[in-house]
């Protein structure tokens, strides 16, 4: 990577700059590269791991392994890791907000403003954690009881934007750990080194390998991999922020198993 002359060669911790793809816990190089370039100048940041379908199939079966021991902490459990992945953000808020300005081309002041707004999601639903309440309903028959458990659904995908590439994540992914969820996100192709970074902020945090898993990969590969989102039968929702056209290609695809949809369209 070249980090002469760029907001990247400021960084105070230069381990937050992660060119591998998150899997199971582990970095992952993948078979190829792509490179991430710096809108403003067109110089190349970094070559970033070009993951395939076939390694968003492996994702999805990590994320599912790891589903039980998730969902089976507590909600208070749940709330001290994500607290502390929100400390961590806010710890590191000038460093994540320069690699967001190189790859992303908003404002430093503007990308620092992101990072506390996308760690507010965090901090939000590390409390709501603890407040994953059912509901005893009026009942029509004094011999029958009505209860409302809320439960995790499961293995979650995401699929974000290049114009918020922390607070998209983090709406997202956020929720859904807070829920007991795990979830497998695929970052826009021209700004993955911020999601990388909070990635790498979460393992520090203490999130669990398979809870989280960031694929990152090119926009022919990122067709591939977001089709074994909707075919998959193990990842039950999937949330997207982007294109209509993108949309509904996501809808019929995922039309066989009646997938739940989030869509920001």
């Amino acid at each position: 990577m070249n980090t002469n002359q760029s907001p990247l060669s400021k960084l105070k911790d230069p381990t937050l700059l992660k060119t591998d793809a998150l899997v199971n816990g582990e970095w992952v190089a993948g078979s190829s590269r792509f490179a991430v370039n710096d809108p403003a100048t067109g110089q190349k940041l970094a070559d970033v791991s070009n993951l395939t379908a076939s390694d968003a199939t492996k994702s999805v079966a990590f994320a599912n392994a790891a589903l039980p021991a998730w969902r089976g902490k507590t909600g208070k459990e749940r709330h001290a890791i994500l607290l502390k992945w929100f400390n961590l953000i806010m710890a590191n808020q000038d460093d994540i907000a320069r690699i967001l300005t190189a790859e992303q081309g908003k404002p430093y002041a503007e990308a620092k403003g992101e990072v506390a707004y996308g760690a507010s999601f965090v901090e939000w639903f590390a409390e709501e954690a603890k407040r994953v309440n059912g509901e005893v309903l009026p009942q029509f028959d004094n011999n029958r009881r009505l209860l409302v458990l809320k439960q995790p659904i499961g293995v979650c995908a995401a699929i974000t934007p290049w114009n918020f590439p922390i607070a998209m994540i983090t709406r997202k992914v956020a929720p859904a750990l807070a829920a007991g969820c795990t979830v497998v996100i695929k970052p826009a192709e021209l700004t993955p080194l911020t999601a990388l970074a909070v990635a790498e902020l979460a393992v520090r945090a203490g999130i669990p390998a398979g809870v989280l898993n960031i694929l990152t990969a090119d926009s022919d590969n990122s067709i591939a991999i977001g089709k074994v989102f909707c075919d998959s039968p193990i990842v039950r929702h999937i949330s997207f922020t982007g294109s209509t056209e993108v949309g509904r290609i996501l809808m019929a695809q995922s039309a066989p198993s009646v997938k739940k949809l989030s869509l920001e369209l």
